[in-house]
Formats: structure tokens, sequence, C-alpha cells
């Protein structure tokens, strides 16, 4: 028998309820489920490497950053007869030289005869940073006294042969490099390599020294006025640098 129309109406309405229950039932599920393995896959994102910022970043001419707390120093008075204020310590070492104790005769230098004001201290990395570049396979350059913490005398009573000048951070001893490469202090003139030395007179000469004394038995030489003879100088270069400009 036919099915009436009321019947068919009746029908069509209950299936459409149905159909989007079924629909409803199966999203939930799949959204329980998790994603399909057939789901595309997003990559995670790289990591991004921040950019070190301009006060960490080695500068790319100039000596290698080291620990040295920096400040702006006054030389007061005469190299033979001054003080210093707010002093810079040169570290015990670094990537271009190491420090001699002229008294015990050994590596580093006690700390209370390496400052210098912050002008002598940049001067003397600048100068030894260039010449190793110049020279990658000399051996560190040795550095001796500078000036006591405040300046002042710094005679025999403090070991030694002790310093006329040296009072107000104005004077460095920078030792020759030896022929054959051992950081230590030179103590003939026949262990300089006098080409190495040489150079780094001529070096401190054009970094605007005020004055250059070396041994009179090494046979080094630069501009009269600035370089001058002297002896007790032949295992190291006495360097004074101007207190401006």
């Amino acid at each position: 028998m036919p099915v009436s129309r009321t019947r068919r109406r009746r029908q069509r309405r209950l299936w459409f309820p149905a159909t989007v229950l079924i629909a409803l039932v199966l999203g939930a599920a799949a959204w329980a489920s998790g994603p399909s393995d057939l789901s595309p896959t997003i990559p995670a994102p790289a990591p991004v490497t921040p950019a070190p910022s301009p006060s960490t970043q080695q500068p790319s001419n100039g000596p290698p950053p080291v620990n040295i707390a920096w400040r702006r120093s006054r030389a007061g008075g005469a190299t033979n007869g001054g003080r210093l204020w707010r002093g810079v310590q040169l570290p015990a070492e670094g990537p271009d030289w190491f420090t001699w104790d002229p008294v015990y005769k050994r590596s580093p230098n006690r700390e209370w005869r390496r400052w210098g004001t912050d002008r002598l201290v940049r001067t003397l990395l600048r100068v030894l940073h260039e010449y190793r570049a110049a020279h990658p396979a000399a051996p560190r350059v040795g550095i001796g006294d500078l000036s006591r913490r405040h300046g002042g005398t710094f005679d025999g009573r403090f070991g030694g042969l002790g310093h006329a000048s040296h009072q107000n951070g104005l004077d460095v001893d920078v030792y020759y490099p030896r022929s054959d490469g051992r950081e230590l202090r030179a103590y003939k003139p026949g262990q300089v390599d006098r080409v190495l030395a040489q150079d780094l007179v001529d070096r401190f000469a054009r970094a605007n020294a005020q004055y250059l004394f070396v041994g009179p038995r090494v046979g080094l030489h630069g501009r009269r006025g600035v370089v001058s003879q002297l002896v007790n100088h032949d295992d190291h270069v006495h360097v004074r640098i101007r207190p401006h400009g």
C-alpha cells in the first residue's frame, strides 16, 4: 500500500534532525581523539639567537676587551716627584702581555706595582696589540713596573734598584722580546731579539711617547730627543707618555 503524503512529510522531518545529531556526535568524537595522522604538520619556528648588545661586542679594531676598572685619572706633579689620582691597574696578564716582577724575578708582578693613568694603560694596550698583530708568532711582551697605586716615591726602598721616576702614573717598563721566544726577562743583551725590540720601540715612538730610554748595549735607536740611551736599560725600554694630547 503506498505511503500516504502525510507520513512521508513526518519521515522527512525526523530524518533531518537525526542527520544533524549524527554529525555532531562524530565531530565530538574526532575532537576528543585529537588530530588525525593525515593532518598537516606545522613545523615549530626556528630559535632566534639574540645579537650581542653593543656593550659586549668585541670591537673590530683595537685590543680585545680585558677586565679593567677604567676611570679618568690624573697625573700630579713631576714624574720624579708626583702623585697619581684615580689610577687604573694593569691586570697581571692578558692576551698580548705578561707582567714581570723585577725584584723577585718572576711573573706576575705584584699588584701594587701596576698602577698608571688611564691614558698610559690605554696607550700600552693599543701598542702591544698592534705589535702582536704584526708578529703573531712572537711571544707576549713582558711589562714591569708602572707606579704605585697613589704614585709617590718608588725608590730602592721598594726593592731592587728602585726608580727615580715612576711617581705619577706616566712611566712603564717594557721588557725586550727574547730571541728564544721565552716569556722571561732578557738577562743579557745577547738574549734580546733586536729586530722585534726595535719594532716595539718604533711603535711606542709613533704612539707619541714623550721619552723612550733604551740600554747602551742592545743597539736600539730612534728619533733624537725621544729615544735615548740610559744605563740599566739593557733588558727593557722605559716608556714615558705625555700627560696630555
